[in-house]
């Protein structure tokens, strides 16, 4: 973690604004939310200011979600963040910010999508909206997608800490979903946009069902796995099934096998942090642990597509 030693407060919001963007200033200001790389404060009743605060790669992020966000939002079946300026770096903060439109709702991880069918069709759509032919100049994943067996090695340090941590019942069976995962044919076909961070604190719900999307700043092309990932990390019991059969076009056996495993590394990713939450560290988010280890149990008591 690198958080800026600068104090994020509704003060140093109006003064970037009067300096880059006056006419915005007079718009009452209060906090959001504390994300993991971004503090979010809402700017009035339909605005919100987005500052990177945590990962220098925050900066990258804020930068590409304004350059390509907006072509893609119009075709979206969900609210989301729509960016409307960007802040440059200043004396007042020394890195790029971003003014977006407000998605309200509550974010999944302290509130879950409960209706499994509703969720599952809404995830669907939303998905299938998304996962388009990206231009060739479209940004990489950087760590994120590729091949599975790339990042082997990372998975199984993270499974290493959580088993010592006593915070996995069956490692050997967490293993065997990565292993098939890894060992799937890969995706060949032109990569499309995806999302790329699909975990149920960037995904709001109200009243029980996914009603918004927020945080665009991995947007990538590439194996559109990756974010079928997230039918296993947000939805609730009884809806995967659901979601496949909404999803177009319908993912072959291969695409649900790198899936699974990308949602078993996502939900490893959400335990430890979780954990370090309840443990008082810097970074922890205690409310990530409970959907995390709800996913683990959905993927292990679960057969591999190709076992149906």
């Amino acid at each position: 973690m690198t958080h800026v030693e600068i104090e994020i407060t509704a003060d140093l919001v109006r003064d970037l604004l009067r300096e880059q963007h006056p006419d915005l200033a007079d718009h009452p200001v209060t906090l959001g939310a504390r994300g993991w790389d971004n503090q979010l404060w809402r700017l009035g009743d339909e605005l919100a200011v987005r500052l990177p605060w945590a990962t220098a790669s925050a900066d990258e992020l804020v930068r590409k979600e304004h350059a390509w966000l907006p072509t893609l939002a119009p075709r979206l079946p969900l609210p989301v963040p729509v960016p409307q300026r960007l802040g440059e770096p200043s004396a007042h903060f020394p890195r790029p910010w971003i003014v977006t439109t407000w998605v309200p709702g509550e974010p999944a991880d302290r509130a879950p999508a409960i209706h499994a069918q509703e969720a599952a069709t809404t995830l669907a759509t939303f998905l299938t909206a998304l996962h388009q032919p990206a231009p060739e100049r479209a940004p990489t994943g950087r760590n994120r997608g590729g091949h599975l067996s790339d990042h082997s090695e990372g998975f199984a340090n993270q499974l290493a800490s959580a088993t010592e941590l006593g915070l996995i019942p069956d490692p050997d069976a967490v293993r065997a979903i990565w292993e098939d995962a890894a060992a799937a044919p890969p995706y060949t076909g032109r990569p499309l946009w995806l999302h790329g961070d699909l975990h149920p604190a960037n995904v709001l719900t109200t009243n029980g069902t996914i009603s918004g999307v927020i945080d665009f700043g991995d947007l990538f092309a590439g194996d559109p796995a990756f974010d079928l990932a997230a039918a296993w990390i947000l939805l609730p019991d009884n809806a995967i099934d659901h979601f496949h059969a909404a999803y177009e076009p319908t993912p072959d056996p291969a695409t649900l096998r790198r899936a699974r495993g990308w949602a078993t590394a996502r939900a490893l990713t959400g335990i430890l942090i979780g954990h370090a939450g309840t443990q008082g560290h810097p970074g922890g988010k205690p409310t990530w642990a409970p959907p995390a280890h709800a996913s683990l149990n959905r993927l292990t008591t679960t057969p591999t597509p190709r076992e149906r």
